[in-house]
C-alpha cells in the first residue's frame, strides 16, 4: 500500500497554523472519554499530525503513541512533544505490538481517506490495536460542513510566511479538494 505522504511538503505551514487546532477539542475528549480513564492510560492518536494533542495529553500523565504517515509532520511532533513516542505508518496498515484503552483521530483527519474500503481498514486496525472495551473517538466533517464552511477562501500573511486556501466540494461526486499555496521567507532565521 501507497503511503500517505500528501502532508510531507505542508507540514511546517500546517505546525505553525494549524497545529495547535486540535486542542480545541480537548474538553470534549475530556468530558466524553478522559473523565473515565485514569493518567497512565494507553492512548493511540491515530493521524497524530505535528503531536501538540498527544503532547498535551502525555503532560496530563497519559501514556500517548502517536501515529501518522509523513515524516516530516512527524519531525515537528517530535519537536513539539519530545517525551511521546512517534511511530511513521500509514493508518490504514499500521500494525503495533502494543493495545491502548484509547484511540484517537481529531482535527477531521480520517476525511482524507476517500473510499469506504480505506476507512473500514482504518477501523480495523484500530479495533485490532484496542483493549477489551476500548473506545475510539473520531471527528469528521460531514457533508453539511463541506457547504457551509469549506469553500471560505482562508488567508494567513505574516512578516515570513503568506498561506492561501481555496477549497471546492464537489456536490455530484462527494470529494472536498483544497488548493493550498504558500510562501515562506527564507534566510539565517528561517
Amino acid at each position: 500500500m501507497e503511503k500517505y505522504t500528501a502532508y510531507n511538503d505542508f507540514a511546517e505551514i500546517y505546525n505553525r497554523y494549524w497545529g495547535d487546532f486540535p486542542l480545541t477539542i480537548l474538553p470534549i475528549l475530556e468530558e466524553l472519554v478522559l473523565k473515565d480513564y485514569p493518567k497512565g492510560t494507553r492512548i493511540l492518536d491515530v493521524c497524530c499530525g505535528t503531536g501538540q494533542l498527544a503532547g498535551e495529553l502525555t503532560g496530563q500523565g497519559y501514556e500517548v503513541t502517536g501515529l501518522d504517515s509523513s515524516d516530516t509532520m512527524l519531525k515537528y511532533a517530535r519537536q513539539n512533544a519530545p517525551q511521546t513516542p512517534f511511530i511513521p505508518s500509514d493508518a490504514r496498515s499500521f500494525m503495533l505490538m502494543a493495545r491502548f484503552n484509547v484511540a484517537l483521530s481529531t482535527f477531521d483527519s480520517l476525511n482524507h481517506l476517500l473510499t469506504l474500503e480505506d476507512l473500514e481498514m482504518v477501523f480495523a486496525n484500530v479495533f485490532r490495536q484496542l483493549e477489551t472495551k476500548g473506545v475510539f473517538v473520531f471527528d469528521m466533517n460531514l457533508e453539511s460542513g463541506f457547504l457551509n464552511r469549506w469553500m471560505q477562501p482562508f488567508n494567513i500573511v505574516d512578516e515570513d510566511a503568506a498561506v492561501m486556501t481555496s477549497s471546492h466540494y464537489d456536490t455530484e461526486t462527494k470529494l472536498a479538494k483544497a488548493e493550498i499555496t504558500s510562501f515562506l521567507k527564507e534566510g539565517e532565521d528561517n
